[in-house]
């Protein structure tokens, strides 16, 4: 800011004074003004230490569902499903695993409530035996995969299976059990996350 104009005895004028004076008292305004709104400012962005996880209200974040975490929580509602294997980009048969479009993970499992004798000839895994939960990216992944199943099999009893989806997930389930037996799979297929 310009000092004040002096007159020819060096006072300064009393228009000068009182510009000179207010522009003080608004500058002191205009400093605590924006001191205040930059304290608030901060106190805004400001982080708690605290995890987002325990604050109140906040729950802790879920590891993505995979076919091993979904079988586990179908086997707790299905006690004669074990685990046969878990499939592996080496192991897979299909070779769709971890392929655009195709299952991220996948299990196997058997069913003792299947009679040996049913399945005399198949290999281990096969979901005669019991079944396979497949899990995919995205859930119309899942549901083309099981629509291609039930194109494939339809027509040949041999190949038949349940198939249920829920979200980003297949249960595909051994034609060997009753529909009566193969409703416990559906059931914990619809509550899986």
């Amino acid at each position: 800011m310009a000092p004040p104009r002096r007159m020819d005895h060096g006072r300064i004028d009393a228009d000068d004074a009182v510009c000179v004076a207010a522009s003080r008292g608004m500058n002191r305004t205009l400093i605590s003004t924006v001191a205040a709104l930059a304290a608030l400012g901060l106190a805004g962005c400001s982080s708690s230490n605290t995890p987002a996880a325990s604050r109140p209200g906040d729950t802790a974040p879920t590891a993505p569902l995979d076919a091993a975490r979904a079988f586990k929580a179908i086997s707790a509602s299905v006690a004669s499903a074990r685990l046969s294997s878990t499939v592996t980009a080496a192991s897979d048969a299909n070779h769709l695993l971890g392929r655009p479009g195709q299952y991220t993970s996948k299990i196997t499992f058997s069913d003792s409530r299947i009679p040996k004798s049913d399945t005399a000839g198949s290999k281990p895994g096969d979901v005669l035996l019991g079944g396979a939960v497949e899990v995919f990216e995205k859930p119309e992944d899942a549901a083309n995969r099981a629509k291609y199943i039930q194109a494939v099999t339809r027509g040949m009893s041999a190949l038949a299976e349940y198939d249920y989806v829920h979200g980003t997930t297949v249960v595909r389930v051994s034609h060997y059990l009753t529909p009566e037996q193969a409703a416990p799979y559906k059931a914990a297929a619809d509550n899986l996350p």
